[in-house]
């Protein structure tokens, strides 16, 4: 049973509260109060720090993150916290189906319409549906869309009209865009989306040594075609689960585990590796799958960083190259190290090795950030970082920081190998249909000792 829900920024803002059971009585300016109060012990876990139960103010809170915003709900002190964690997975996921996406702006200029999707699936703090199929029935609003999506990206067009390479690749944003009712003549577009998304959990000592090397992934349809016929999702061949045997005549993908949704039919996966579903409109998550230590990939990139006190001067000069192992034809984008330096740091020197990178120095956490919008696989950018410490430092300390994190997205690669061979509809009759198959490897965790 569910007393509260909040859905809060990634600065503790509540941009979202409802209260079920008349369990707070409390003005606004108390609830944001709570908010602020869940928001400090929130804040305070790592980013990769699974959902956990708190305890505030007398109640019990379970919690998600999302795009940066946090899914948070009261509970009862004998309630499962596992079906929680999935009910606010799949909030987030009605948010994205009904609203395009899920972000702090789109929650702010779809309040309404979230208000009313959260009447339907919740009534008293009871779960009554979460389907996105059912809930259409009932949702009224319509959603605000910032920027209307056009297929027809002109960034597409080459000279003359000729068409590019780029034009026969799904834009980013494609699936960004609300799963319309059937009440909308544009939800009657045919368009099947399924990203096979990758997030990495590695540890590098300082050394370089690889210390661990995980992969969390899973399989996420989007579907805006209106009573889809059946979905056949061919995966590689040598897709090879456990200790069993090897497949096929390629490269084999091994996994430790793997998990699929109970849609799923799995009659042709054993002898095939054939998936087939009816796919509803919205999300789904049809399959998830885990790696541990077996990857049959190079890591994206190597840190190399060296530190030493200028004797001069109060300044650690931190010198830090950082080696993109990529192919030439692949790039990352939206690169970010967090580098910790010691406490009492006050100032910031920098070099950077290229134009379009930036640093700066975040008192609050002690640490440089270097944002990275783009390199190319087969390069390697270097930063030179002269920190002002006090002179009341001891020399060890200086050297005793925290490990290095990274953070990255690389489009179109999948660090376990996994490939989709091909997207099959079954239709009786011919009907025109989109289908678009996307990779993404990102970082979940990604850490580098520094001594």
């Amino acid at each position: 049973m569910i007393s509260q829900l909040f859905i809060l920024s990634s600065k503790g803002d509540l941009l979202i509260y409802k209260d079920y059971r008349g369990s707070s009585t409390q003005s606004n300016s108390a609830q944001s109060n709570v908010a602020d109060g869940l928001y400090v012990k929130l804040s305070s876990l790592p980013s990769d720090q699974a959902p956990v139960v708190i305890e505030y103010g007398g109640f019990y809170f379970i919690h998600t993150r999302h795009r940066g915003l946090y899914f948070v709900m009261s509970i009862s002190a004998n309630d499962s916290p596992f079906m929680y964690i999935d009910l606010l997975n799949r909030l987030a996921s009605l948010i994205r189906d009904y609203c395009g996406d899920l972000s702090e702006a789109v929650v702010s200029l779809n309040f309404a319409l979230i208000y009313e999707l959260l009447d339907e699936v919740l009534d008293y703090g009871y779960v009554q549906t979460t389907s996105t199929e059912m809930l259409k029935n009932f949702i009224q609003s319509d959603p605000v869309i910032s920027k209307p999506f056009n297929l027809l990206d002109l960034s597409t067009v080459g000279l003359f009209g000729a068409e590019t390479q780029q034009s026969k690749v799904a834009p980013s944003s494609a699936s960004s865009r609300p799963v319309l009712s059937s009440r909308h003549q544009q939800g009657e577009q045919n368009e099947i989306f399924l990203d096979v998304i990758e997030r990495m959990t590695v540890a590098i000592g300082s050394n370089g040594s690889l210390l661990k090397a995980d992969v969390q992934g899973e399989l996420r349809l989007k579907s805006y075609f209106p009573n889809c016929p059946e979905l056949r999702i061919g995966l590689s061949e040598e897709f090879c689960i456990g200790s069993s045997e090897v497949r096929g005549y390629g490269t084999a993908v091994h996994v430790d585990g793997c998990q699929f949704h109970e849609s799923v039919k799995l009659d042709e996966f054993e002898n095939c590796r054939i998936l087939k579903v009816l796919p509803p409109q919205g999300e789904l998550t049809l399959m998830q799958y885990q790696v541990s230590d077996s990857l049959t990939t190079a890591l994206p990139f190597h840190l190399f960083p060296t530190l030493e006190r200028d004797t001069s001067s109060s300044r650690l000069r931190i010198y830090l190259k950082l080696r993109c192992d990529l192919s030439p034809k692949s790039q990352a984008i939206n690169i970010r190290v967090q580098l910790p330096v010691p406490k009492g740091s006050s100032g910031l020197a920098q070099e950077l090795s290229s134009p379009d990178q930036s640093a700066e120095f975040v008192p609050s956490s002690q640490s440089v950030i270097w944002n990275i919008p783009r390199i190319c696989g087969g390069t390697q950018l270097s930063a030179l970082f002269k920190v002002d410490v006090s002179g009341c430092v001891s020399i060890p300390s200086l050297m005793d920081l925290p490990p290095l994190n990274l953070s990255f997205e690389v489009p179109s690669i999948t660090s376990s190998g996994l490939q989709i061979r091909f997207l099959r509809l079954r239709n009786e009759r011919p009907i025109p249909t989109h289908t678009w198959v996307r990779y993404l490897t990102q970082s979940d965790s990604y850490s580098v000792r520094l001594g």
